[in-house]
């Protein structure tokens, strides 16, 4: 399992990010401390506070490819 921090800021970026996870057909979740939902359902991203990074866990043997695609939401380290 692959897991990594993701920013989803603003209402195009979670509509990129759930058109990207539905093009592939493993399952692909968001965690916070309390909830798991899958990142496949817009509803769902929008349901999490997105105003701090949240978590995406991903079967790492088939999402090679996906999380590469992963480095457009990642956070921007501050200076």
């Amino acid at each position: 399992m692959y897991t990594t921090s993701i920013v989803l800021s603003s209402i195009e970026a979670v509509k990129k990010f759930v058109t990207l996870t539905n093009s592939y057909s493993f399952p692909i979740n968001l965690t916070t401390d309390k909830y798991k939902i899958d990142a496949k359902s817009i509803m769902g991203v929008f349901s999490m506070d997105l105003s701090k990074p949240v978590t995406i866990e991903v079967p790492s043997e088939e999402g090679k490819e996906f999380i590469a695609q992963l480095e457009q939401f990642k956070p921007v380290a501050k200076k």
